[in-house]
């Protein structure tokens, strides 16, 4: 049972997201949901509390903060990563989805294909990036860091 059963992410302090980035984050969460690897790894002599987990995504103070509880509710983890080695990807991302999001309305498909291949790249930089950070808090898969990136980078957005 080391997976997210449920995570909802802090956007109350964030503009009104554009329906380009509402629409990435209503897919990342429910892919994520459908299938994720999520487990927290076992630190000195301290047990932790299986899964599933509740996950509860946040910016506090210039970090991105993970709190993490069991399906009960009982507090399993909380850790917060630097928001310094996401800025650049995060930036080249959401420039990338601009151009991806005007080219479907009026580029052909080979030229849609490409943006979308550059695209896909700046997010599986993102992602590696997330697994690195995450090293040590909490263990995850490759697809699961991805959708978490993008997650990730809708809190960025107005962050």
């Amino acid at each position: 049972m080391s997976r997210i059963s449920h995570i909802e992410l802090d956007d109350s302090s964030l503009p009104p997201p554009t329906p380009e980035i509402e629409q990435e984050r209503r897919v990342a969460m429910f892919d994520l949901l459908e299938e994720n690897r999520f487990a927290l790894p076992r630190r000195d002599d301290r047990t932790v509390p299986p899964g599933p987990y509740r996950v509860h995504l946040s910016i506090r103070e210039k970090r991105l903060v993970f709190d993490v509880a069991t399906e009960g509710g009982q507090t399993a983890a909380e850790f917060h990563l630097s928001l310094s080695p996401f800025r650049q990807v995060v930036k080249d991302y959401f420039q990338i989805c601009e151009s991806y999001f005007d080219a479907v309305k009026k580029l052909p498909p080979s030229q849609i294909e490409t943006i979308d291949m550059a695209r896909r790249g700046i997010h599986n930089e993102g992602s590696r990036i997330l697994m690195e950070r995450l090293e040590g808090k909490a263990d995850v898969d490759e697809d699961t860091a991805r959708r978490l990136f993008t997650l990730i980078c809708v809190l960025h957005f107005g962050g």
